[in-house]
This record gives structure tokens, C-alpha cells and sequence, in this order.
């Protein structure tokens, strides 16, 4: 990864800064139920305002199918972005129209200007250069700050920082660095920590995993695959058809190169798939046709907890169990092993970071939000955001 252009370098007096932030956030009924994304712009837009820019806001929200719609417009983003900035902010309804320009040139120093929902343009996705070209001229410079949607290649992201000076904001800034300190030269042992449901969306990260870690943790439905493609059976639990094969490849080739992949050897299993239904501690060679896998067991919480002990660097993508229902003891334990592990952790994902209990995520080095983005960068894939302002 080249290094990253600094905003610091840029006399920002006077600037007209598109900032590309990442404001995809739950709504229900017009309310925001999670300001995290919204609250790790911050930095940057006050750095800006602080330095005499006119800072003009470039987000999506949802999937509006390239058509507007009032159930996606970013007007309840700017009210509450204003209280939190504790500054009036401008709202423009219409990228592209008169009255945008209009309302970017009346604009003064430390002003702020939130454009409308760029999904509302079939073009954002597309990466229209034509499209880029309309946006461009709005600002004098751009600053990416929304690390979570830099895997994508869409207008925003990719098309319009290639028609100006381009930087990276402070939020993009952490994501990256945080995530290289895990794939490139990190503090060993390296323990990789892998749940959730799909194993085919963590593929590529996994194979690129076998090149920096040492231990492989496999929870969540993922660990199913793995039971699976060993001859167990699993039940009814979730499992992907058609990737015992890949589970089985990577098993051999992490052997090959000394890795250790480690699998659940007990798991909590259930008989219907529902909250507070009754579970029962099985060895997985002893499970039945009807269980469904839940949570990883006692015996398996203990051999997972090992390795993180001695461990230097620690990632985790992905539940270790179906905690929504309640197979949330071993993601607990889990987290609180990494947690007192001194070990430098980072952990990614919506999922994973709901499962982890609130008072011991101060605990971790870093915690990304980013999904999609997070997973391709641990994958090794490159990020037309990133490379944007590299």
C-alpha cells in the first residue's frame, strides 16, 4: 500500500473541500439508531472548518435504485450532524442543480453543505465519468474520509478524486493504518479469528491470511463448512453447500505451511432455531440429524483461548456463535480472552462488534466498521478509494 496523502500539506483557507463521507446509517421512522459512521467524520470536518474551508459533504444512503426517495434523503443526517457539530448546516436536494452551485458559491469559510443522496444517480455506481465531471467543480480539492465504501468503484469514490488534488481524511487514515499494522509486519504470533454465517464471503481473506498468520480460530456458521468437510454431521445448522472441497484445500495447504487451523470440538446445539430455547453442550461427533449449531463449546472455548494468550497480533471478523438467539457464551469469553491478551486487536464487522459486550470494547486496539472494505483489505484486494488518494 503507498502511502497516503496528507490534508496537512494542503492551505486549506478559502478551499472549497468535497469530503466523501460515509453516512449510510439505520434509520427507522426518520430517526438514526447508530451515529458511529456520522461521528467518525468528525475529526476531519472540524480540522477543515478550523482551517478556513468550506467543507461540502458527499454520502449514499440505502439502495434507492438510482431514483429519489424520501425514505433515503440524508435530511435527517443533517439535522443531526448539526447538533453534533453545533453549527447550523445547508442541505442541497439536488446535486446537480442551479441552486447547488448557487448555494456552494454563497458558501463562507467553516460553512458546511450536505449534498443529497448520490445513489439518487444511477451514474454513482456506474462510475460515470461524465457524471464525476458535474461533481468535480463543486470543490477545489477532495478528501476521502469514508474508508468503508473505498472497495467500491463507484463516481465518488473513484472517478471524481481522479479529476482533482486528492487526499485522505483522518477516519480513512486509521482504518488503514490499523489494518496494516495486522498485514504487514505485525507483532507474531498472528491469531485470526473467523465466524459468522458464510465462509464463501470470508474466501479470498482467508487464503490471503495463510501468508501472515499463525493460528486460525473458526466459529459462527463458518465453522459448520469446516465440520462438515471433516465428515461430521451437522445437523440442521447453516452451512453453505458446495465448500467442504475449499475448507478441506485450506485446511491442507495451512498444514503445508505450519499453520494451525483450529475447529470446534464441542458446540452448543438447539433444537429449534429461536430465542431461550434450551441448549445442550454436545461433542460434534455425537450430534444428531435434527440439532442446530449455536455456539462453540466449553472444551472449544478453552483450545480458542490458548493460542490468544501468547498471541502479538489479533484479528476477528465475524460472530462465533448465533448470539441474536442467545449462543453468545463463547463470543463473550472470546472477547474477553482478547481483551486481556495485551495483544494489538482489531476487530471488523457490524455483526462481530454488536456480539462483543460494550464494556470490553474499549479494551481493543481498533474497531472498524467497515465491513465490505475491512474484509478486501485483509484479502489483499486493492481499494479504488484508497489507491485514489495514495
Amino acid at each position: 500500500m503507498r502511502l497516503l496523502t496528507d490534508i496537512n500539506d494542503y492551505d486549506l483557507k478559502n478551499a472549497r473541500v468535497l469530503v466523501r463521507v460515509d453516512y449510510n446509517v439505520p434509520l427507522e421512522n426518520g430517526k438514526i439508531e447508530d451515529d458511529t459512521r456520522i461521528k467518525a467524520s468528525l475529526d476531519t470536518i472540524n480540522y477543515l472548518r478550523e482551517k478556513g474551508a468550506k467543507v461540502i459533504l458527499l454520502s449514499h444512503l440505502g439502495r434507492p435504485d438510482g431514483k429519489p426517495d424520501s425514505k433515503f434523503s440524508l435530511l435527517p443526517i443533517t439535522k443531526h450532524l448539526e447538533s453534533l457539530l453545533n453549527h447550523p448546516i445547508s442541505f442541497a436536494p439536488d446535486i446537480l442543480s442551479k441552486e447547488t452551485e448557487k448555494m456552494v458559491g454563497d458558501m463562507d469559510n467553516g460553512d458546511v453543505l450536505i449534498l443529497e443522496n448520490l445513489r439518487f444517480y444511477l451514474e454513482e455506481e456506474a462510475n460515470d465519468e461524465e457524471f464525476a465531471k458535474k461533481i468535480a467543480p463543486l470543490g477545489n480539492i477532495y478528501v476521502n474520509d469514508a474508508f468503508s465504501v473505498s472497495h467500491r468503484a463507484h463516481a465518488s469514490v473513484d472517478a471524481v478524486p481522479k479529476l482533482m488534488d486528492s487526499y485522505a481524511g483522518f477516519q480513512l487514515r486509521k482504518e488503514v493504518e490499523a489494518l496494516s499494522k495486522v498485514t504487514k509486519n505485525p507483532k507474531t504470533p498472528v491469531v485470526a479469528i473467523i465466524g459468522g454465517k458464510k465462509v464463501s464471503d470470508k474466501i479470498r481473506v482467508l487464503e490471503n491470511m495463510l501468508k501472515f498468520v499463525d493460528v486460525i480460530l473458526v466459529g459462527g456458521g463458518s465453522a459448520d463448512v469446516f465440520l462438515a468437510g471433516e465428515g461430521y454431521n451437522i445437523g440442521k445448522s447453516f452451512a453453505e453447500e458446495d465448500w467442504e472441497e475449499f475448507s478441506d484445500n485450506l485446511m491442507y495447504e495451512a498444514e503445508q505451511k505450519g499453520i494451525q487451523v483450529l475447529i470446534p470440538d464441542d458446540v452448543f446445539v438447539v433444537k429449534e432455531a429461536k430465542e431461550n430455547a434450551p441448549k445442550i453442550l454436545k461433542d460434534v461427533a455425537d450430534l444428531e440429524d435434527d440439532d442446530i449449531i449455536v455456539d462453540i463449546g466449553v472444551e472449544t472455548i478453552e483450545k480458542f483461548i490458548e493460542p490468544i494468550k501468547f498471541a502479538g497480533t489479533i484479528v476477528w471478523n465475524g460472530p462465533l456463535g448465533y448470539f441474536e438467539i442467545g449462543g453468545d457464551r463463547g463470543n463473550h469469553a472470546i472477547a474477553k480472552a482478547v481483551a486481556e491478551s495485551g495483544a494489538y486487536s482489531v476487530i471488523g464487522g457490524g455483526e462481530t462488534i454488536s456480539s462483543i459486550p460494550e464494556n470490553l470494547k474499549e479494551n481493543f486496539s481498533y474497531i472498524s466498521t467497515a465491513g465490505g472494505a475491512t474484509l478486501d483489505f485483509l484479502a489483499g484486494e486493492r481499494l479504488p478509494g484508497v489507491e485514489a488518494v495514495s
